[in-house]
This record gives structure tokens, C-alpha cells and sequence, in this order.
């Protein structure tokens, strides 16, 4: 079994060709054809299970690999097991983590091919020894094609901050954005249907983990979730995309605030501000899909479109900003070189296990919406709006820390407590867009128009605070899964 360390990249047309015609990399040590096939049983099992297998062909010889992955794993770190095979069919025997998990009759069949050309480089950044791959080519399953132009940096020998290094000199000469997906994941979604958005994955955590850890798998995972929606709001501006795209920030920051106290220092604030930046922007393109989809009359629908548009163009402009590379540079590096992280400066025996820290957090945050709303009624919007963004953190917190609480009593409480969790969010967010729609309006100019109660209205506010203040109650009365 071996682990790689590497940063991937994804590239467009124009920095491909950028980068290959700068004197950055020079001539490559190599320039390979490959045709990758990967296998899975007709119903995906291995899919499913973090699983895939794939036989490479270079030349003559055939290369057998079966990788781990899972969107919970590191984006950076993954476990493989490869091993030269007589042909092109699968090969399960002991070397195979397969065997353990299905045992020896599965019954694989291919499901689709990866054809690319690779130039590779081996370049040395600081005494640490890199290799550097650009791939071009595509992904092909029957009549579906899906491009691929990407860059991998991985480490071979030395220290992962000088990955950024390099990858920072790349970013000089081709912008790009960190690639999120396998060739295999986007094989598997070429042959499935294509997303309009992704939501929070599931994050693992490990029992043995700390605190720290956790908070960078927590955050790495928030991530992933930001790109993925990007990319479908960048190429369709899917508002559904957009939305989960802002989810991702808030749940990053919320990250940020409950582990504040393992990473010190003032590079953790600025990064929390730069994401506070890009979620500030797509939330005034979010605030007016809100009010587009209550809107009937005629001329406010028309007004609605066109700041939609407005708005949107801007959060693309804000995406594809220098800005906005240059922040997710700094929080890739900062989340795997940072000083919090123990062997970076971080003392372990400073800092908890991760359930420990759960406990201790979802304890504070229950008792902490137990106070701000137990009379939701007798408060102002400002009050309740504070309470909706307890509520957020707790479940956001909920999420991250569930896979450490998984016994039988501890997942039926679980499902309790985050449909109790659900029904709050939902009628807290029904009562924000009601104390927020008016000044949705007032910024579109749109205050005083006729029809301007067809999307704002207040006359059902008391009995959705009566609402929000039942569900609020069936939360509180849920017992903890953390216990």
C-alpha cells in the first residue's frame, strides 16, 4: 500500500496551452499515451463503498490499481494499492483490498474509459523532489464524452509547503482552480445523472482523531463543497448551486468559530474574512432568487430578472477574481501546513480528541439556543435572526460530529434531533425572509411598487413565530445523541 501526497489542478484551455508554452516547467522527462478502464459491478458497489479499480495501459504493459477514496478522505492524501498484471481483466487475489471487503465473486465489468496524453516533469522546489503532470485528453462511456485538462503536483520527497510553492509559480503563469474530483468521480457522474448541486457530504471522522484533525477534515470537507458548486454555478449559474455554494462558506466559517481556540494567530481571522467577503457577494444574488420565486406580477418579475442577472454577473466577476485565487491558495495551504496542526507547531498533548470536543460543543450550543429562544414572540427580528444563526451552528456542528456517535441509541436519537433540527431552520428562515424582503425591495428599487405585498407580506408573521417556537420547543425536548 502506498499514500500520495498532491495538490490537483483544474485547468481551462487557454491555461493549459499557457502553461505549456511558458518556460516555467521546460521540456517534459516525459510525454506518455494512457488509456485507463475502470470496473465496477453492474449496481456500482465499489462505487458505493469508496472503492474504485482500475487496469492502465502504457505500451505493452498493464497496471492494475484499486484506490480508497471517499469524499470524507483528505483532498490531498489517498491509500492505492497497484500491482502489473498479464492483461486487461481485473485481478483479485490478497493483494487486493477487494477481497476483504467482497470477497472473491464479484463480478466486474467495465464502465468506462479515461483516454489522456501526459507530460510529466520531476522538478526540485527547496530541496523537496516534486513531479509535476499535465493531462489532457477525455473520459469516454459509450456516446458520452467529458474533456479532461488538469495538472497534479505531488510530493515525492520532502516538505508538503513547498507543493504550494510550486503551485503558486504555476498560478503565475495559468490561473486555475483546485480540482476537487478524480478522474473517476467524474467518470462515475458522466454515466449518472448530472447534479444541479451538491450538499454537505458526510464527514468521517476517525475515533482516535483530535481535535485539531477533526477541524481539518471538517474544513477540507467544507471545501470540496464550496468547489463543486462553483464549478456548476461558473458554467451554469444554477441557483441551487449557488445556494449550497454559500451554505459551504457559512458552514467553513462556523467551522472557524467553534475551533477558534486550536488555531491562534491572525491568518485564521483573515481567511475568515476573505470568505465573508465572496459569501457577501453571492448572498445579494441569493437574496433576490429568494424573492423570484414568490414573485407574480408581471413588472416585478421582470425588475427581479434583470437584478438577477446584475447580481450574478457580479458573484461570477467576484469567482474568477485574482482575489478570490489568491484566498483559496491561502486557505489550501494554511488548512495543510498550518501551525495548529500537531507536527507544525501544535503541541498534541494541548489538545482534546475530537469526541471529547463535540461533547463539549454541542452541549454549549444547545444551552445557547435554550436561552436566546425560549420567547420567540415577545423578541424583535433582529433577536430572532440571531437565534436562526444559533440554530445554523448547531446543525452544522451536528453534521460534522455525527460519525463519532454512531451506536444503535445514538443514531435514532440523531434522526430525531435533526428533524427537530430541520423543521427550526425551515421556519426561522421563513421568518428571516419576511423581516429581510423589504429591504430585498427597497435595494431594487422596488419598495413602493403596487404589487410589492405579493411578495412580502407580513400578515402570517405571528403564526410563523408560533410555528418556529413549537419546532424550537421539539428540539429542546429531543434528547441528545451526544449523551
Amino acid at each position: 500500500m502506498s499514500s500520495e501526497t498532491e495538490i490537483k489542478l483544474d485547468l481551462s484551455d487557454e491555461a493549459t496551452e499557457g502553461l505549456l508554452g511558458s518556460h516555467l516547467l521546460g521540456e517534459p522527462a516525459k510525454i506518455l499515451k494512457q488509456r485507463s478502464t475502470y470496473f465496477d459491478t453492474r449496481d456500482r458497489a465499489l462505487w458505493q463503498e469508496g472503492y474504485t479499480l482500475r487496469i492502465r495501459e502504457v505500451g505493452e504493459a498493464h497496471v492494475q490499481t484499486v484506490k480508497a477514496t471517499g469524499p470524507a478522505r483528505s483532498l490531498f492524501a489517498r491509500s492505492e494499492w497497484e500491482a502489473p498484471i498479464g492483461g486487461d481483466e481485473p485481478v483479485l487475489d490478497h493483494t487486493s483490498p477487494l477481497v476483504g471487503k467482497f470477497g472473491t465473486n464479484l463480478k466486474l465489468e467495465p464502465v468506462f474509459d479515461v483516454l489522456i496524453e501526459r507530460r510529466q516533469w520531476d522538478l526540485e522546489e527547496n530541496g523537496s523532489r516534486i513531479e509535476v503532470v499535465i493531462d489532457r485528453g477525455e473520459i469516454i462511456s459509450g456516446d458520452r464524452r467529458f474533456p479532461i485538462r488538469e495538472a497534479e503536483i505531488e510530493l515525492k520527497d520532502g516538505k508538503i509547503s513547498d507543493l504550494f510553492v510550486c503551485a503558486r509559480k504555476i498560478d503565475g503563469v495559468a490561473g486555475f482552480r483546485f480540482g476537487m474530483r478524480s478522474k473517476a468521480e467524474r467518470g462515475f457522474a458522466l454515466i449518472e445523472a448530472q447534479k444541479q448541486a451538491f450538499k454537505a457530504e458526510r464527514v468521517d471522522l476517525e475515533p482516535d482523531m483530535n481535535a485539531a484533525s477533526a477541524f481539518q477534515a471538517i474544513a477540507l470537507s467544507c471545501v470540496r463543497q464550496f468547489r463543486l458548486n462553483e464549478d456548476i454555478l461558473l458554467q451554469k449559474r444554477n441557483p441551487e448551486a449557488l445556494h449550497q455554494a454559500r451554505v459551504a462558506l457559512r458552514r467553513l466559517r462556523s467551522a472557524f468559530s467553534l475551533f477558534k481556540m486550536f488555531i491562534p494567530g491572525s491568518e485564521p481571522e483573515r481567511l475568515k474574512e476573505e470568505l465573508r467577503w465572496i459569501a457577501a457577494v453571492l448572498g445579494e444574488a441569493r437574496n433576490v432568487d429568494v424573492l423570484l420565486v414568490k414573485a407574480t406580477n408581471a413588472d416585478i418579475v421582470s425588475r427581479l430578472k434583470a437584478a438577477k442577472e446584475a447580481a450574478y454577473r457580479d458573484a461570477i466577476e467576484a469567482l474568477g477574481s485574482s482575489r478570490a485565487r489568491a484566498l483559496m491558495l491561502d486557505l489550501f495551504e494554511w488548512l495543510e501546513c498550518g501551525e495548529y496542526l500537531p507536527g507544525m507547531g501544535s503541541a498534541m498533548a494541548d489538545i482534546p480528541s475530537a469526541q471529547e470536543f463535540a461533547v463539549r460543543v454541542l452541549d454549549k450550543q444547545r444551552k445557547r439556543i435554550k436561552k436566546a429562544g425560549h420567547n420567540l414572540m415577545k423578541v424583535d427580528d433582529e433577536h430572532r435572526h440571531e437565534v436562526r444563526k444559533d440554530a445554523k451552528k448547531l446543525r452544522y456542528t451536528t453534521e460534522f460530529f455525527v460519525s463519532l456517535f454512531e451506536n444503535k441509541r445514538a443514531a435514532r436519537r440523531h434522526r430525531k434531533f435533526l428533524a427537530a433540527m430541520e423543521a427550526l431552520q425551515d421556519d426561522l428562515g421563513a421568518l428571516n425572509d419576511l423581516a429581510t424582503g423589504h429591504e430585498v425591495l427597497e435595494k431594487h428599487g422596488l419598495a413602493e411598487h403596487p404589487a410589492r405585498a405579493s411578495v412580502v407580506s407580513h400578515a402570517d408573521k405571528e403564526a410563523l413565530i408560533e410555528k418556529a417556537q413549537a419546532s424550537l420547543d421539539d428540539l429542546l425536548d429531543a434528547k441528545r445523541f451526544w449523551r
